[in-house]
């Protein structure tokens, strides 16, 4: 198991512990009993360790410049899943580099993971990890070699300005972007408008989606992976 990952196991499992025992003392019934046993823990390792290595196998396929959107497992990725109209599968959404045979993840997210609200640079394998996602998608937009490197030093230039997360949402300001904002205007100043993605309204609001990312003639779809549902 990647070491990366094994660090992410290491750092939640505590706090999964102490959720259950708080959970199992506040239960209403005494008389409910939950048997974990030695090979439950063994499927359930197995089941992880065959997540970690799709994420392996998919990281193959991905080219700089790639959309790679994710279903997180907590509330907020829900609450955000739906904001999307058409397809209300992913949460979360970023841009592949291919740094030194590494693939990263350029992505805008705010909250508690991300407590300086800056754009994050994350490895793959954490961006898409099995412990917190319930799968991922790999898209492709339709553009040249040289838009594909005007698109890598967009996202490189935004990531070393440290642009914030936008807590408002707002898509006429550019020194804050939300996720699906930051890849929208990346896509759009890259190809020069040449790619210009949908948007969608709420209550006169224009906002970009994730689903408005990948749900266009000039984004194909690569191949989709789901870890759980």
């Amino acid at each position: 198991m990647n070491l990366i990952l094994k660090k992410i196991i290491f750092e939640r499992w505590p706090l999964c512990c102490l959720l259950f025992l708080i959970v199992a003392c506040n239960a209403k019934s005494p008389d409910d009993k939950i048997i974990f046993s030695t090979k439950d823990s063994i499927a359930e390792t197995q089941k992880i360790s065959a997540a970690i290595d799709s994420v392996y196998l998919k990281e193959r396929l991905i080219n700089s410049g790639d959309l790679i959107v994710r279903t997180g497992r907590d509330f907020a990725s829900e609450t955000f899943r739906k904001l999307s109209v058409k397809d209300k599968t992913y949460s979360h959404c970023g841009i592949a580099s291919i740094e030194h045979d590494s693939v990263f993840v350029y992505n805008a997210i705010g909250g508690e993971w991300n407590p300086n609200q800056k754009l994050r640079r994350d490895p793959f394998e954490i961006f898409c990890n099995p412990i917190e996602n319930r799968g991922f998608g790999i898209f492709r937009y339709q553009i040249s070699s040289k838009e594909k490197t005007s698109l890598i030093n967009i996202i490189q230039s935004l990531f070393a300005k440290g642009i914030l997360f936008d807590m408002q949402f707002d898509l006429s300001s550019n020194d804050k972007m939300y996720c699906s904002e930051f890849v929208y205007k990346a896509i759009e100043q890259a190809t020069g408008n040449k790619i210009k993605l949908p948007t969608t309204t709420f209550n006169h609001i224009q906002f970009i989606t994730i689903d408005d990312l990948f749900i266009n003639p000039a984004c194909m779809e690569i191949q989709r992976f789901v870890f759980s549902k």
